[in-house]
């Protein structure tokens, strides 16, 4: 585990800066931007007032400290800079917004990591909105409503990450409820052995979860979803147009994954969102395993040394909450 972490200065982001962007400018400033885990984000600006994004992909930069990673399993430690260029390539082909890609490089030859640079939207959040002006608010929510039906208006041939699929990978379970199941069972085991509430119903929980993936029938059909999309994730051009962003985990699943997470998120904004023909047997069981990741999660994150213990803390125990209240009802 990282204990001594070093974020980066304008110094070090000086020589990407300028390959990306070109020698005719110069980076005056760096603000490391809050809210990421898994990978460094830092606001640039330049000497005409411009500004763009700086991704850092590096240990420093991942509070999860998560090891190697398994491409071919779906909800694999989505973070990575072949990951996110994937995703980026699949959104813009399929005419979803996100923020657009200005440069990309693996070499570590300006900075000791892999880094993007993409264009910075400048609108705020699609949650910042919501609570600062219910009609701008209103307005954005409708036309996330329509990039949400362009996203899942795409289908893969397969279930995955778009990265394994897209290059004809194939994922190592053997369906996207069987994934979803196995992962919950993990999570249960994982949160019971730190809080007492979730050892004393273990069993039950398990025998709920076993129950739900038994009513589930076989399907075929794979969605891309974004599978982490909250308000959080979605920014505003200066047009008031979302894009998406925190792509890296871009997969073909079950869009009732991105529902349960959806509803979750938007709270009662969530009926603008809705979508018809939801299968609800998948709906039980993914809202189950969706809160106790929820749990498991952040309690997983809150062993290290996470800057900013206090929301990752009430997330664990606000989900948690409501496992115990799914498992009575």
């Amino acid at each position: 585990m990282t204990t001594t972490r070093k974020h980066l200065t304008r110094e070090d982001l000086a020589p990407l800066t300028r390959a990306a962007l070109g020698p005719a400018r110069t980076l005056t400033a760096v603000t490391r931007l809050r809210g990421g885990t898994k990978k460094g984000v830092y606001r640039l600006t330049l000497d005409d007032d411009s500004t763009a994004i700086a991704y850092v992909w590096s240990q420093d930069e991942d509070y999860w400290d998560a090891g190697p990673s398994d491409l071919r399993d779906p909800f694999s430690h989505g973070t990575g800079l072949d990951l996110f260029t994937a995703a980026n390539a699949r959104l813009t082909g399929a005419g979803v917004r996100t923020p657009r890609l200005r440069h990309a490089d693996a070499t570590h030859r300006h900075l000791p990591a892999d880094a993007a640079i993409v264009e910075d939207l400048t609108g705020g959040s699609l949650e910042e909105a919501l609570r600062r002006d219910p009609d701008t608010g209103a307005t954005a929510l409708a036309r996330f409503a329509d990039t949400l039906t362009a996203l899942h208006a795409h289908e893969g041939p397969t279930f995955g990450k778009v990265a394994l699929v897209d290059s004809g990978g194939v994922s190592s379970a053997d369906s996207c409820e069987q994934r979803v199941t196995d992962g919950a069972l993990r999570d249960i085991a994982a949160t019971a052995v730190r809080d007492a509430r979730i050892a004393a119903v273990r069993d039950d929980l398990e025998a709920r979860l076993r129950e739900l993936a038994a009513g589930v029938r076989p399907r075929s059909r794979h969605t891309l979803i974004h599978g982490e999309l909250g308000p959080d994730h979605v920014l505003l051009d200066a047009d008031g147009h979302p894009a998406l962003i925190d792509i890296e985990g871009l997969m073909y699943f079950d869009v009732e994954w991105e529902h349960v997470f959806l509803r979750i998120r938007f709270g009662r904004h969530y009926d603008a969102l809705g979508a018809p023909a939801l299968d609800e047997d998948r709906m039980n069981l993914y809202r189950l395993a969706m809160h106790l990741s929820l749990v498991s999660g952040p309690l997983r994150l809150l062993d290290g040394d996470f800057p900013n213990p206090g929301p990752m803390q009430a997330i664990a125990e606000s989900n948690l909450l409501r496992v115990l209240e799914l498992l009575e009802g």
